[in-house]
């Protein structure tokens, strides 16, 4: 019986990243994915988070996991069996730490034995459990035949001989007056400490201070501790023998598999984790309908993640923006007056495709997105002195070096370029890239204080970030599409010259 992956579909299993990709702090994924592993460090998961998926069928594959897993009780069983594997791998290492034989042999057998019962407890649960995803079912076949294998069934009653064995075993330790200590096996010597508490049982009134002397619990194990553990050897030599062998012969009993199952599903525990504490606030998470071909993408009542993430602590209100495209349209050009949350759509619109390529629920009461191949975005930077480039011959290069990149099945996500040149210029050279893109047809979002772009083309799309119209200095954070209506930079001069509507009443209050 062979399982591949609970991750991947069948032989779609996709070499992990290790590397960042480039766009994540544009994004601000790089804060998301740092909140969403930071508590499971051991498992390693950043890689998975920096490998997006290829193909439809395995992102389909994962949804129908990350579906099963959000029954509580199921959750709760796979919760259960990674705490026993961490107390195995914790067992595993002391074993190989500690520094006296059958101390360390005693910890090996200790973490077989959880182990065993991980997984046994693992296949009743799954047993009866109301699996519907392929993954979900195709590993429980495997470790139902996993369980009921003789190499399993061996290495289960082997380990619980041993503990058996080693359970009965009885022993004395005599201290002398001269100091010298001697063992023996238990002859059924009285055990004097039973009496004596019956005996002044009687003159018990009320609580007493505990005089007892605690002894120290640490896991190690001091010189004479040792040595009386090695004269227990000598007395039961079968016990210590039956150890012995065990440790010899079962040096690797972690099935590779359930190893692997191990770390990959809390892949979804941690991404679920992380979304629930979004959602007790009133926000919504869909899983998306996904296409390689279709490039007709809409989104409603969407959120930037890292911002709902953050808005928990800050306490303020996340606004929730939708969009559309429809064919022939690929690009959205999104205007505006400054701080009106255009940025953060921007980041919305990228977020969404990536964390859907990951086959995630997205943030978002529904949402149609696009399978891509490379995703691109360029947000201002500060100057590099060690380049030598001026701002903006930095944003030529890096405009450049994306376009030459490229494919029909990118997605660009671009933030106000050439905002450090002229006007004239800047309309001029962002005209020259907007034909490039548009000739690339490739899904774009160019947020942008020139709003002739937007009615470049039929493939072009004018969103626009909304004022209060009551009092402009006002910011609902609301995108919507209607056409761009030639105030997004007036409205940065004016911010810039402090003569916007709100500026002027505060100085003529003052």
């Amino acid at each position: 019986m062979i399982f591949h992956s609970i991750l991947f579909n069948k032989d779609n299993v996709q070499k992990e990243t290790t590397e960042q990709p480039d766009f994540f702090t544009d994004l601000n994924l790089d804060q998301v994915i740092e909140t969403i592993t930071v508590s499971k460090q051991k498992y390693n998961l950043k890689p998975f988070f920096y490998t997006p998926l290829r193909d439809v069928e395995t992102i389909n594959y994962r949804h129908e996991v990350m579906q099963d897993l959000e029954d509580d009780t199921l959750l709760a069983h796979i919760k259960a069996f990674a705490e026993k594997m961490s107390s195995v791998r914790r067992h595993l290492a002391l074993s190989e730490n500690l520094g006296y034989e059958y101390q360390k042999k005693g910890w090996f057998l200790e973490a077989a034995l959880v182990y065993c019962e991980a997984v046994v407890n693992l296949g009743r649960d799954l047993s009866l459990a109301n699996l519907q995803s392929s993954g979900f079912l195709a590993f429980r076949e495997y470790l139902t035949h996993y369980i009921q294998s003789s190499g399993f069934e061996s290495l289960r009653a082997e380990a619980q001989a041993v503990k058996t064995g080693l359970a009965a075993v009885q022993y004395c330790v005599i201290v002398r007056k001269s100091g010298k200590v001697s063992v023996q096996k238990y002859d059924g010597e009285t055990d004097y400490s039973v009496e004596i508490e019956k005996v002044f049982e009687k003159f018990k009134q009320g609580a007493a201070k505990d005089y007892r002397v605690k002894f120290d619990d640490r896991i190690g194990m001091n010189r004479i501790e040792a040595n009386i553990l090695e004269f227990v050897t000598r007395l039961y030599p079968e016990q210590f023998t039956a150890l012995d062998h065990f440790c010899a012969n079962r040096g690797h009993f972690v099935d590779k598999t359930l190893g692997v199952f191990d770390r990959e599903i809390q892949f979804y525990v941690a991404y679920l984790e992380f979304i629930a504490t979004i959602k007790r606030t009133g926000l919504r998470f869909c899983y998306p309908q996904i296409s390689a071909t279709a490039r007709e993408v809409s989104a409603s009542e969407a959120f930037d993640l890292a911002l709902a993430h953050t808005s928990r602590v800050t306490q303020q209100p996340v606004i929730c923006n939708d969009f559309s495209l429809i064919e022939p349209e690929n690009v959205i050009v999104v205007t505006g007056p400054n701080q009106g949350g255009k940025t953060t759509f921007a980041r919305m619109f990228g977020q969404l495709h990536y964390l859907a390529s990951l086959g995630c629920p997205v943030p978002g009461r529904q949402a149609r997105l696009f399978l891509f191949d490379q995703l691109f975005t360029h947000f201002e930077q500060e100057e590099d002195i060690r380049n030598l480039r001026g701002k903006l011959q930095d944003d030529l290069v890096r405009i450049h070096n994306i376009l030459a990149r490229a494919t029909s099945d990118s997605i660009l996500v671009l933030n106000e370029i050439f905002a450090s040149t002229t006007l004239e210029d800047a309309v001029f050279l962002s005209k020259e890239i907007m034909t490039e893109v548009i000739k690339l047809d490739l899904l774009c979002v160019w947020v942008t204080f020139i709003d002739e772009l937007s009615s470049l083309s039929e493939k072009t799309v004018s969103m626009v970030s909304t004022i209060d119209p009551a009092n402009p200095a006002v910011r609902p954070f609301k995108i919507i599409r209607k056409p761009a209506d030639g105030l997004a930079y007036a409205l940065s001069i004016a911010e810039k010259h402090r003569l916007t509507y709100q500026q002027i009443k505060e100085r003529i209050k003052s």
